[in-house]
């Protein structure tokens, strides 16, 4: 099924991407738990020491490059959905976390980034004086 949305999202974000010289934007799930936010994103064929991840004011960077061994120009493609160079991709958060303690691990392919929930304040109860009004 097409998701117009996802159609949406790609044909905005691809132009921007363009203009700072990336050639993609990778896929990204985000998810919480009762203690994190996660967000996993596909890198398959991507050198993990070529991958930088960044949580800055609530919101979540993953840049990299994915290089190809060499790219062969006398192919007779069908279809080149393949991609390689360099990638960018930015996710608000939906939660506070706790920026100094987010980690990130890359197992078969697939980047995993764990942003620890921040405690939630307490509310605040603030006592109310009652003041009386003397009358005339």
């Amino acid at each position: 099924m097409l998701d117009p949305m996802s159609e949406m999202d790609e044909m905005f974000r691809l132009p921007a991407l363009a203009g700072r010289g990336m050639n993609f934007a990778p896929a990204m799930d985000v998810y919480e738990t009762d203690k994190a936010v996660v967000v996993e994103t596909p890198l398959a064929g991507v050198s993990p020491d070529k991958v930088k991840v960044n949580v800055e004011k609530g919101v979540l960077t993953v840049q990299g490059e994915s290089n190809k061994e060499r790219e062969v120009d006398d192919k007779n493609y069908y279809r080149k959905e393949i991609r390689s160079g360099a990638f960018f991709r930015q996710v608000a958060l939906p939660a506070a976390v706790l920026e100094d303690k987010v980690s990130a691990e890359f197992e078969d392919g697939m980047l995993k980034i764990t942003c620890p929930k921040a405690p939630s304040a307490a509310p605040k109860k603030v006592a109310i004086k009652i003041v009386k009004k003397n009358k005339k």
